[in-house]
């Protein structure tokens, strides 16, 4: 029985999420509160030691900066490392096209005609990420580069 699994890493917010797909079907969930600049390696550490990686998907934005950065630096390093296809999908995807929390009361929208925003909400509550049921190659992109939206200050 082969070990080879997909991965989708969710760290544009607190909890990092992180789904393990064998054959398309969701097999685990990690969930973790921390910065992903803590938490990331030593999450992956243990994924590596327990699977062979096919294939990588990443949610690249929008949400927390640093996150978003630690996120994409660390999953291409080891994309390059351990020759390891690495796609990305904007965060929306994993919250149904609810807004992302940016800052305060800023939260990042997606227009229908896909442009992301900023836009003030007063008492909102977001929607939680949810990892997919299944893992589908075709809904992710190539496309890897983060999406910074920075708030103008």
């Amino acid at each position: 029985m082969s070990n080879i699994v997909d991965v989708i890493v969710i760290a544009i917010d607190s909890p990092l999420q992180i789904g393990i797909y064998k054959e398309g079907r969701l097999i685990e969930t990690i969930s973790q509160e921390g910065k992903t600049s803590d938490i990331l390696p030593h999450l992956f550490k243990d994924i590596l030691e327990r699977y062979t990686i096919g294939k990588m998907v990443y949610a690249n934005g929008p949400g927390s900066f640093m996150a978003i950065k630690v996120g994409y630096i660390f999953l291409k390093t080891i994309s390059i490392v351990k020759n390891i296809p690495l796609f990305g999908v904007d965060g929306f995807y994993f919250n149904s096209n609810q807004p992302i929390r940016a800052t305060n009361s800023l939260y990042f929208v997606k227009r229908d005609n896909g442009d992301i925003e900023m836009e003030r909400l007063e008492n909102f509550t977001p929607a939680p990420f949810e990892l997919p049921k299944h893992f589908e190659i075709e809904r992710y992109s190539k496309n890897i580069e983060p999406i910074y939206i920075l708030p103008v200050i």
